[in-house]
């Protein structure tokens, strides 16, 4: 099809459907560059005002037998950069694109000014993405039947619509809305709406979430590691006033010295002086297995027996047994790695970081407590010393298999309804096998007992990311893995 002659200086005006229609751009760009249109000669549009000196003719169709192709990494970097609020954003791309055409190898030469603000473009939006997903904070309103979470955001760019598969994906199983200047993201548990723009005013006060907020953050907050201006480049300033969290950063800083000061004192040591004592109840001196061959009649029974296990060598040097603890009936069983410092010189499982982490997350996620038994795969606490310290070390194969005589007599007598396997080595010890937990995480087992086991991580792994957003996205996965066994328990 043969195509009317355009005017010298006559500009096609491009009307895009949004702020973000980046697919109409890359149909419009396409039919602009193969017919050679110059970008001077286009005038690109997303608000409700016509440009007055813009032709409304309308596209060219594409000439028989050209073809363009072009980088997938301008693909890539064109969709994040479509979604930057600088206005002259869909004429640059264009402009870029134009180049392609003529110069295959442009977007490899980093020196280029259109490269170097195409990836300036890109990286801010690429960071305000993750800003959002690391400093949404959702507020629960309505009950029952009529629950939802409601959050208020307020991005620099263009960023919502890109962002709401991110949420949909974490956060599948609430019904939720995100209030942005720039729009709205409204996911009632099977659809996504994007809607209009939004105001604070339109967001729901502050819930009992917030000082959970705090309490998770305050459990986090390293103050040996403190660097005031890398913090505030990780969480500007302009995101305080949304974080519950944030009013506490003050204090925190102004006490980060004694702070840093009590938890190098609570930091692991080497035994506490009554180690001998306490060894001294249970050891008799010998090296023959103890009474600990023959099964208990309770769990009342197996837990005084594992007072004097020595099933495998990490007695020798543990302060004490940590054994489970909870109801007899508890219908979930959490199964960790094994104790840390902190446990070992407790006697009691899960009261270190990571155990406080773990019961923030189960009162975030809703499960109740009262119903759970917390025990670990290997019940003696193995390190490494390093000078004053007891660096954390992991069990072997035949650590935690020797272990697994007092855990499946805890499952054995508990009987509960579901097991769930905090790390690798909880599942290798609960199915008997190494399990892949990154690609089976959230999935169920069944064992040939007929006991189902849910594969997740351990807390303390939470606690090893540096990046305090990875940290918090890591957690909220964490959380997510736990509403799941609440609707394990529920179905």
């Amino acid at each position: 099809m043969s195509q009317p002659e355009r005017q010298p200086n006559t500009a096609f005006s491009v009307r895009l459907e949004s702020e973000v229609d980046f697919a109409g751009w890359r149909d419009a760009a396409r039919r602009l560059v193969l017919n050679d249109v110059p970008p001077h000669d286009i005038v690109w549009q997303t608000g409700a005002e016509d440009d007055l000196f813009a032709d409304s003719a309308p596209l060219p169709d594409i000439p028989s037998g050209r073809t363009l192709n072009v980088p997938r990494e301008f693909i890539d970097r064109a969709e994040a950069v479509a979604c930057h609020t600088d206005p002259s954003r869909f004429a640059f791309l264009y402009r870029v694109l134009f180049r392609l055409a003529r110069e295959p190898e442009l977007i490899k030469i980093a020196s280029d000014p259109d490269i170097i603000r195409l990836h300036e473009m890109e990286k801010a939006v690429r960071r305000d993405t993750h800003k959002m997903r690391a400093f949404v904070r959702f507020v629960e309103i309505g009950e029952d039947d009529d629950k939802r979470y409601v959050a208020w955001f307020e991005p620099d760019h263009f960023i919502l619509e890109r962002n709401a598969a991110f949420f949909v994906r974490r956060f599948t199983g609430m019904r939720w809305t995100i209030l942005t200047p720039k729009g709205t993201a409204d996911w009632d548990g099977e659809a996504l709406t994007i809607g209009p723009p939004a105001s604070k005013a339109d967001a729901p006060a502050a819930d009992a979430t917030e000082e959970l907020w705090r309490t998770y953050f305050t459990n986090i907050f390293n103050p040996a590691r403190l660097k005031v201006k890398a913090m505030q480049a990780e969480m500007p300033k302009k995101y305080w006033k949304n974080l519950p969290e944030a009013a506490l950063i003050p204090d925190m800083i102004k006490g980060a010295d004694r702070a840093a000061k009590e938890m190098i004192e609570r930091m692991p040591t080497m035994p506490a002086p009554h180690h001998k004592k306490i060894q001294a109840r249970y050891w008799t001196g010998k090296d023959e297995p103890t009474a600990t061959e023959v099964p208990a009649a309770s769990l009342a029974e197996a837990r005084e027996q594992a007072k004097g296990c020595r099933r495998c060598p990490l007695w020798r040097d543990a302060t004490q047994t940590v054994f489970g603890e909870g109801p007899e009936d508890a219908r979930i069983v959490f199964v960790g790695e094994q104790p840390g410092d902190q446990e070992d010189i407790a006697g009691h499982p899960f009261v270190g970081p990571a155990g406080k982490v773990f019961d923030g997350v189960l009162a975030e996620a809703g499960v109740d407590r009262r119903i759970t038994y917390v025990t670990n795969a290997v019940k003696h606490f193995k390190f490494e010393p390093r000078g004053k310290r007891r660096i954390h070390s992991k069990p072997n194969a035949g650590e935690f298999q020797a272990c697994r005589w007092w855990v499946e007599q805890e499952l054995g007598f508990i009987k509960p309804d579901l097991a769930v396997a905090l790390g690798a080595t909880a599942a290798q010890s609960l199915i008997g096998k190494a399990i892949p937990v990154t690609k089976m995480r959230g999935e169920v087992m069944t064992r040939e007992d007929g006991l189902r086991v849910f594969i997740t991580i351990h807390p303390s792994f939470i606690l090893r990311i540096r990046e305090r957003a990875d940290a918090e996205a890591e957690r909220e996965r964490f959380v997510a893995d736990m509403r799941k066994v609440k609707e394990l328990m529920a179905a």
